[in-house]
């Protein structure tokens, strides 16, 4: 990371501090902001589309086949909804981890790209997961942030800050993922698919018959699936399955067995299994300590 970076980020990371308690005001900048004290297990979150960044500490990230920890070097783009598995896993030296989720707006990264010079006949390589931070995204993020000291500026400059940081990450390496996420001729059969998917979780899904609801091949589907979200449709379901089966049980107060027939599992040994790959433990056990932690956390 270079100095120019680090001092950007620094200034984000005063900004956040300031505001930790202000959701409203975070909000409208369609920022969540979250500060953490102590290492957590592995989690099933739902990412949205958005920008996550990692102001102190590391966390760990689980998305499809790649499994990376990762602090404020790098940012993670999300350019669809991902079922991922995320913790926290180191702590700054004031013994704090703290982070900023921003939401993308399709439509803002459509309407900038399509203002921006593209090089004719260019096929993008596939990027790394992760992005690294230049001096001039890092800079828009931090003035960014910096509305969140001076609210009534936010109307005006918010959109501007948003059309330039939309504008810095599609001069990263990161341009191809935002790219093909929003190029319905690329991404409108994934988008699709993952509606289907979300909307009928329970159902009998396999990689044709999702394809035929899509209007798709198998293979097209497949790969443009892979290029946008890091994993296969059917990695993708099983990891919506398995967090909504937690969910049920934790929430709902549902049985694995409830769990896992609600959300379209046929066999309770095989939910089992996957569970226990997911999240270390039976699912019983999981949800009681889940439970516990809960309760603990609103003693």
């Amino acid at each position: 990371m270079t100095e120019a970076v680090d001092a950007h980020l620094d200034r984000a990371v005063d900004s956040v501090r300031r505001h930790l308690g202000n959701q409203a005001r975070a909000e409208a900048l369609g920022l969540r902001l979250d500060l953490t004290q102590e290492p957590t297990g592995l989690n099933y979150q739902y990412y949205t589309p958005s920008l996550s960044m990692v102001l102190t500490g590391r966390k760990r990230s689980i998305i499809g086949e790649y499994d990376q920890r990762w602090g404020r070097e790098h940012f993670l783009i999300t350019p669809v909804g991902l079922p991922v598995m995320a913790g926290v896993v180191e702590l700054d030296a004031q013994g704090e981890f703290l982070s900023a989720i921003w939401r993308l707006d399709p439509v803002i990264v459509t309407e900038v790209a399509g203002a921006m010079a593209r090089t004719a006949g260019a096929v993008p390589a596939e990027p790394a997961r992760l992005g690294t931070w230049t001096p001039q995204l890092a800079d828009a993020v931090a003035r960014l942030l910096g509305l969140l000291d001076t609210p009534e500026d936010i109307p005006v400059l918010a959109p501007l800050l948003t059309r330039e940081v939309v504008l810095r990450l599609l001069q990263t390496e990161q341009a191809p993922r935002l790219l093909v996420a929003v190029e319905t001729t690329h991404s409108g059969i994934v988008v699709r698919a993952i509606e289907a998917l979300n909307e009928s979780i329970e159902k009998p899904w396999s990689l044709a018959r999702l394809g035929a609801a899509v209007g798709s091949s198998s293979s097209t589907l497949a790969r443009r699936f892979k290029q946008v979200t890091g994993m296969t449709p059917l990695h993708y379901l099983k990891r919506l399955r398995l967090g909504e089966a937690r969910r049920r049980m934790v929430v709902l107060g549902e049985s694995a067995g409830q769990a896992a027939t609600a959300v379209g599992y046929l066999s309770a040994s095989h939910f089992s299994r996957d569970y226990r790959a997911a999240y270390g433990t039976t699912p019983a056990a999981d949800a009681t300590l889940v439970r516990a932690r809960l309760r603990s956390a609103t003693a």
